[in-house]
């Protein structure tokens, strides 16, 4: 039987457009309260955009996702899993940054993420740019390596930006390969398209035995089977997932600073993490959503959809 007070508030007792928005209405467990440790799934929000070297706005990307969130209802519609019911799930808040400092913020980011580990908590991450997954994966991996599923338009495995800047939202997975938080031969990204400078993160990709999957290739064969090799990659061991907003077409998720065009639609970026199930979710991020470029809130929404398809897969994998 599920514990009441981790149940989310029905829209049929609280209007949807009513109360103090959390992620997907759930209650409200930030570090220090009585019933922290009793959470297995927590989902938080890391506002923070320091890393961006185009458009900026993803600091307020969890906010708005929080708003958004309170359209999910309980059951999938596909797999009937219920998630709150599965696994004690909270809104943790957010990790409190310090826009004005990149290592400080990072290191607070891997404390908060400590924390939930030490509790045992997994993370789910609303961000935020996608800088914010390297400090998560260093809390993470504490045992060894581990896999990754990566959506993504861009490889996020450049060496530096601006003659030397080690630290942007295009140098996480670079960082995390070189300090062995990720095993680069259980990593596959998806999705990767658009113009380029040079081929630098892709020799590097090679080299380290990452498989990338570009959006060609992704198009050129049926979904399943894409994501059917996705999951022989990772294997059965611990992995991450990571979902970049920008993995998705333009024309359905505008909503974010770097856009590449000629991406899935809304239904595959559903469908793509639907044929992950299994995985075994050591903790997940969906970043990269961008409020001021998306005045409609389309793609919030979009990304709390893809949060609540996270969430159903980390309660039914292993």
């Amino acid at each position: 039987m599920s514990d009441p007070f981790f149940q989310p508030v029905s829209g049929f007792d609280l209007p949807r457009f009513a109360g103090i928005p959390t992620f997907m209405r759930l209650p409200h467990v930030p570090p220090g309260h009585a019933r922290f440790g009793e959470v297995q799934i927590g989902l938080v929000g890391v506002p923070w955009d320091s890393g961006t070297t185009n458009r900026p706005g993803p600091r307020h990307g969890p906010r708005q996702l929080r708003d958004a969130s309170t359209m999910i209802r309980a059951e999938h519609p596909v797999s009937g899993t219920r998630p709150f019911e599965a696994m004690n799930c909270a809104d943790l808040g957010d990790v409190a940054p310090n826009p004005a400092d990149i290592p400080d913020t990072m290191a607070r980011i891997t404390a908060f993420v400590e924390r939930m580990s030490d509790a045992g908590i997994r993370p789910l991450i609303a961000g935020g740019d996608h800088l914010a997954s390297l400090p998560v994966l260093r809390a993470l991996a504490t045992d060894g390596p581990l896999g990754m599923v990566h959506f993504d338009s861009h490889t996020d495995l450049f060496h530096s930006y601006f003659g030397g800047a080690m630290y942007t939202h295009g140098t996480p997975f670079r960082r995390a390969v070189e300090e062995g938080l990720l095993d680069p031969r259980r990593m596959v990204q998806i999705g990767i398209r658009g113009t380029v400078y040079d081929r630098e993160d892709r020799d590097f990709a090679r080299a380290e035995g990452i498989r990338i999957i570009t959006i060609e290739e992704f198009f050129s064969r049926p979904l399943p089977d894409v994501m059917a090799e996705a999951r022989e990659i990772v294997g059965e061991r611990p992995a991450y997932l990571s979902y970049d907003i920008d993995f998705v077409d333009p024309a359905f998720a505008p909503g974010t600073g770097t856009p590449e065009v000629g991406g899935p639609n809304s239904f595959q970026a559903l469908q793509v993490l639907r044929e992950l199930a299994g995985m075994n979710i050591a903790g997940a991020d969906l970043v990269e959503v961008s409020p001021p470029f998306d005045p409609t809130g389309a793609t919030a929404f979009l990304g709390a959809s893809l949060m609540f398809e996270m969430l159903c897969l980390m309660t039914e994998g292993r």
